[in-house]
């Protein structure tokens, strides 16, 4: 059906009006159309239909009566009723016919008028008005929804942990690392500072108390509820945006407003309330910008267009799965360039206008929002932490305290110096007086985040061999460093010098990897195993220049095993104290044998000598090179957690994720669980499939020369339907090639649309309903929405509740709830919910 671009209005008919992004099918489904009266969906098999105007066919054609195709024939239609854009509209009864059939219009086997369909004819609706009475009542009773108990617990709960923990940095001006944009941190905390808090609480652990700290918790997650509030009437909005009735929009909204996992997510100071509502505004405005698509270069055009382009900006600056919502703007706005572009009607230079438009509008504008949040950043995080160690030295000598000093550029025998590992921000070369605890037992060489004492190398000159006699010489006077020098480097305060042999780490047997020690004492010269070649990286062999401190990447190589000396992301066991390993390895990947001399001391230095620093990197650098390391830590979040699920599991609502459990003495046993509200999900779930199955039905129809006519509000509510199932694939299905660790929570987006989806199905279910029939089949779906939404609301709010009820509310096997440690009741409470299980449950 959706075989070329679709759009969710049609455009008036104006001088300047563009060619409508309705026109999905052949010329001809509007031809045949016309012979049945404005509006009237039928199938029709196709050969070609002849269009208004057009002399019947000649006996030569195949398809003139008398032919044996003479079949397939359709009656001509008059101009005026083409596509239903003229004349007057043929009411919803039998079609009435406005000129007399001759015996050629109609051959077998249509010698009878078509019998008219369930979805017979319906006046085309466009965009709706949105009726500001019921959006104020849709707010007070989301409001009231979203804000009920919301003191509840008075302890940290499932991710306020960090995101609390992120307020505080931000107060403290400490710089933190964390994977997602800063906006909905930076909400966060300004909720905080309005409402007094300091940032000295740490929120570090699930269940520490608020009360205790005197920490404003209540405002700051009415902020993050507020936004929650706000997707309630926004759908709404939409759905009369897209032409849908009063009845199906409110049904909607209270779809929204009674979804339990919105509950349950939206009331914690988390970010997943900012990242719907601005996904959610984002939709609203790209209907409110199809309103105003016959208008183009308008004032509204122009205004509608720009704010689309500022909640794209939003919506990404929240979290990186804003992405999905630009993709599905970017879809539908690529599908309207293309009608522009392929429309001959449409001068080439006014599609570069509108290509104008929409690259500043919607890629412009959200990128230069998106990166001002980036600056507010990095103007309020100032101060070095332990996460500054994930950044380059250029881009830690921009924290205060942090400056690196300037040190002097010429490396020579003698040298005192530390040296960074560049690829991992693991910190500098490291040893302590401990020793591996198997393989050669020999002291440990690490990487470790911070310089101190134990970070000082000096640059030693090779051993020398004279008369059968190993003689450790001297250095004298200033002698460079270059590329190609054997070096030894002894480590100040054990003496040690760095060294390698055929030996395998204890917790490594890849035979290419040889164990890197401290080896050696005061008095004894040691041996060759100490030697290694200076290799500057961007230098060719032959080359003699010169190892710069601070500018010169360089890599050690083991002058005996030919080895790298060679660091990357894993940590030691405890007995290493955690720090980073060093190994040598012949065959590891080159930026992780790179290292940097960062600190350059000697005694006898020229006075004249010079001396160097970092250069500090400017906006831009500093964003792209923490979206680097941002994309590293998300694609490393492969650990396993109890509550982590797949997204095959998600639609089917499989299971939930176990937020909080009261523990202390004298605390209700009560627990936080989120689960969505079974009969929406499922239907939700429901409504996409039946659409995906109208789709592919159509598809192949048309394939097999049927064509679908679709006419009126029919045709725009599948337009506006395929705008809803497109945003619910685009947020979901791109998990499936995920990695990382995923939760129930991911799938909030994709749930949001899939409910305006089945909105929208409802309005065309009951679409031959009187408007009264509607509104009973919308209160009766609404009624169950609620009467499930309160079956379920202990475990959302955190509520009291026995045993037993907890039981009866785990209607499917996987819903691991945490029923265990629950006051048993004799009183039969749990009977409610044993109503309405098994006319639900998927798994009987």
């Amino acid at each position: 059906m959706h075989s070329s671009p679709k759009s969710a209005f049609q455009p008036r008919s104006v001088s300047n009006a563009m060619p409508s992004l309705d026109a999905r099918k052949r010329s001809t489904a509007s031809n045949a159309n016309s012979a049945y009266g404005s509006g009237t969906p039928v199938a029709v098999a196709t050969p070609p239909l002849r269009a208004a105007g057009v002399p019947p066919p000649t006996q030569g054609s195949p398809y003139a009566k008398g032919s044996p195709k003479a079949k397939y024939a359709v009656p001509p239609a008059s101009a005026a009723s083409v596509g239903g854009a003229a004349g007057p509209s043929t009411p919803s009864g039998s079609p009435k016919r406005t000129t007399p059939r001759s015996g050629s219009e109609l051959p077998s086997p249509y010698d009878k008028e078509p019998k008219q369909t369930f979805f017979a004819y319906s006046h085309r609706r466009g965009p709706q008005n949105v009726n500001m009475a019921v959006v104020l009542l849709i707010t007070l009773a989301t409001l009231a929804v979203r804000l009920y108990n919301i003191s509840h617990p008075h302890e940290v709960v499932f991710d306020e942990v960090h995101f609390g923990g992120f307020a505080s940095k931000y107060i403290q001006s400490k710089f933190f690392m964390d994977v997602h944009p800063p906006l909905g941190k930076l909400i966060v905390t300004a909720s905080g500072v309005v409402s007094g808090f300091n940032g000295s609480f740490t929120f570090k652990e699930i269940g520490l108390d608020y009360n205790n700290a005197s920490v404003p918790y209540v405002p700051m997650r009415g902020v993050s509820a507020i936004f929650g509030v706000m997707l309630s009437p926004i759908a709404y909005t939409t759905m009369r945006n897209f032409g849908f009735s009063s009845a199906a929009a409110i049904l909607t909204a209270v779809l929204v407003t009674v979804e339990n996992a919105f509950v349950c997510q939206f009331r914690l100071i988390l970010l997943d309330s900012f990242l719907l509502f601005f996904t959610a505004l984002t939709a609203m405005l790209w209907s409110e910008f199809r309103r105003a698509y016959d208008r183009p270069f308008s004032t509204i055009w122009w205004r509608t267009l720009t704010f689309t382009g500022i909640g794209l900006g939003l919506t990404l600056s929240v979290k990186w799965v804003g992405l999905f919502t630009v993709a599905l703007i970017g879809v539908f706005t690529l599908m309207d360039l293309w009608q522009l572009l392929t429309d001959s009607a449409i001068p080439l230079t006014k599609f570069a206008r509108h290509f104008f438009a929409r690259a500043v509008c919607l890629i412009a504008v959200p990128l230069a929002i998106y990166l001002f949040f980036f600056q507010i950043h990095f103007s309020l995080l100032t101060k070095e932490t332990p996460s500054t160690g994930y950044m380059s030295p250029e881009f830690q000598s921009t924290f205060k305290g942090k400056q690196i000093e300037n040190t002097y550029a010429d490396v020579a025998y003698g040298s005192m110096i530390a040296l960074r590992h560049e690829a991992t921000r693991g910190g500098y070369l490291h040893s302590h007086p401990s020793n591996y605890p198997a393989g050669s037992k020999q002291q440990q060489m690490t990487c470790y985040p911070y310089r101190d004492t134990n970070s000082w190398f000096s640059v030693k000159l090779p051993l020398v061999v004279k008369d059968g006699s190993t003689i450790d010489p001297p250095t004298e006077g200033f002698q460079l460093i270059t590329h190609g020098s054997t070096i030894r480097l002894e480590h100040n305060a054990t003496a040690k010098r760095i060294h390698s042999h055929d030996v395998r780490p204890s917790w490594n047997e890849d035979k290419d990897i040889n164990e890197v020690s401290g080896y050696g004492e005061k008095g004894h010269p040691g041996d060759t195993n100490d030697h290694w070649v200076v290799e500057l990286v961007d230098e060719k062999d032959g080359s003699t220049a010169n190892v710069k401190a601070i500018h010169s990447r360089i890599r050690l190589r083991h002058a005996n095993l030919g080895c790298y000396l060679y660091s990357r992301a894993q940590k030691l066991p405890e007995w290493g104290f955690s720090q980073q390993e060093v190994t040598c390895s012949r065959l590891a990947l080159k930026k992780l044998t790179v290292w940097r001399i960062e600190y350059n001391q000697h005694d006898n230095m020229p006075a004249d000598a010079k001396k160097v620093n970092y250069k500090a990197p400017g906006f831009l650098s500093k964003v792209i090179e923490l979206h680097q390391v941002m994309w590293r830590i998300n694609a490393n979040l492969k650990g396993t957690h109890a509550f982590s699920s797949r997204p095959e599991t998600w639609p089917i609502l499989k299971r939930g994720i176990s937020f909080w459990r009261a523990k202390k003495a004298g605390d209700a046993k009560t627990f936080i669980y989120l689960l969505g509200n079974p009969l929406i999900w499922w239907s939700a779930l429901a409504a996409v499939v039946v659409y995906a199955g109208y789709e592919i039905l159509a598809a192949i129809a048309t394939r097999r020369g049927i064509v679908f006519v679709n006419q009126g509000f029919l045709k725009e509510a599948t337009n506006a339907c395929w705008f809803f199932f497109t945003g619910w694939g685009l947020h979901y299905l791109p998990f499936f090639v995920m990695g990382r660790q995923l939760f129930l929570h991911h799938y909030l987006p994709s749930l949001y649309f899939s409910i305006l989806l089945l909105g929208g199905m409802f309005d065309v279910l009951t679409l031959k309903l009187r408007t009264p029939g509607q509104i009973l089949a919308a209160l009766a779906v609404a009624g169950a929405a609620i009467y499930v939404f309160v079956l379920f609301a202990p475990i959302a709010y955190g509520l009291p509740m026995d045993k037993e009820y907890c039981e009866s509310l785990r209607w499917r096997s996987s819903w691991d709830l945490s029923c265990n440690g629950l006051p048993s009741s004799s009183a039969t409470t749990a009977a409610i919910a044993k109503t309405v299980a098994p006319s639900l449950n998927p798994d009987t």
